[in-house]
């Protein structure tokens, strides 16, 4: 069994966290003379550091108890204080599996952590025998697994992702900020199995709120303590759980939504396979498409040009384009232009 307090750095464990009066204030309104805080305006007020009712909405929305939910200012918050929590500078390591989403390797580097990388294989999946010979290692911290994966839009296979959990001694954190689109199950049903990991979802994607950046880790209580313990006090604005729980309040929104996005990324995909500059349309469990092309640098400009913005992935998977996944008449706009293009 993975002894948590053995990965938390000495310094976090023997922190004294920023404590508000109203931290032992239970009720909802009363005469706050406690904070230094301007007593006229509708926004004059500090946010609930702990955001107990948007918390409440998230545990029905997910069927995760209160006590298992962190919420951060977007994942990338989470994903800082994951190297707060559990790496020394300058001597503990973290692991991903390459090409992934590029903020684990920037936030390492701000917090001086080494990284190690690991191809994914052919199939975009992780590699456990190169991965194995890293597990044993006494520095090695955190290893970090998105899935479904960006920019390959693929989901990890369970098999592998549980063993890794089984066998390391550190903290796994998977990142499920596309879960809604996949046709995997999400590894939230593993949270009562192993203490030493965290799952991230965010408000960014299938709910529609990027402008928000909310984003949302599940583990154990002991772990969310340590978020808690760390984060600065009044993390996520009052303006930004206010919306959060407008979205969570229509979840026949939501649903449509994913619904009309799946429905559109198939669509597109056909459409893209029939386009002479692509070669191949890569399987997707998310709200983008990978799509080879002949020339993905020329693609860009020329889609550029035409104000069409994708992202051109040709630095770390050559000649790939990731595509996000538009209205219907985006989408049109976009196969029109492509085919307009001469490579």
């Amino acid at each position: 069994m993975v002894d948590i307090n053995k990965i938390v750095r000495e310094n976090v464990l023997r922190l004294t966290p920023y404590s508000c009066a109203r931290d032992e204030f239970q009720g909802s309104t009363g005469v706050f003379m406690d904070a230094n805080e301007n007593p006229y305006g509708s926004l004059n007020r500090y946010p609930d550091p702990y955001q107990k009712e948007l918390k409440a909405a998230v545990a029905r929305f997910r069927g995760i108890a209160v006590e298992n939910i962190f919420l951060g200012n977007g994942s990338d918050e989470i994903i800082d204080l994951c190297f707060r929590i559990f790496c020394s500078p300058g001597i503990d390591s973290a692991l991903t599996f390459t090409p992934t989403y590029g903020m684990y390797e920037v936030s390492a580097s701000v917090n001086d952590v080494k990284v190690i990388r690991i191809p994914l294989n052919g199939n975009f999946q992780i590699d456990i025998t190169q991965t194995e010979q890293f597990l044993s290692d006494k520095n090695l911290k955190l290893i970090f697994i998105c899935s479904p994966n960006n920019p390959t839009s693929n989901s990890m296979n369970h098999s592998d992702v549980e063993y890794l959990i089984s066998k390391f001694n550190g903290i796994i954190v998977i990142d499920e900020a596309y879960i809604d689109f996949s046709e995997q199950p999400s590894f939230v049903k593993l949270l009562g199995k192993y203490p030493n990991l965290i799952i991230m979802q965010t408000f960014s994607k299938a709910l529609g709120m990027a402008a928000a950046r909310v984003g949302i880790a599940f583990s154990t209580p002991e772990i969310i303590h340590y978020f808690n313990k760390v984060k600065p006090p009044y993390n996520m604005s009052t303006i930004n759980q206010i919306a959060a729980l407008k979205k969570l309040g229509k979840p026949e929104v939501y649903r449509t939504q994913v619904l009309k996005i799946k429905t559109e990324r198939d669509r597109l995909a056909g459409k893209l396979k029939k386009i002479k500059s692509i070669e191949k349309v890569f399987s997707s469990d998310s709200n983008f498409l990978l799509v080879r092309v002949k020339d993905a640098n020329s693609i860009y400009n020329a889609l550029i040009d035409r104000n069409i913005v994708v992202r051109n992935r040709n630095s770390v998977i050559e000649n790939c384009i990731r595509i996000t996944v538009g209205k219907p008449n985006e989408n049109n706009k976009l196969i029109s232009a492509l085919k307009s293009i001469a490579i």
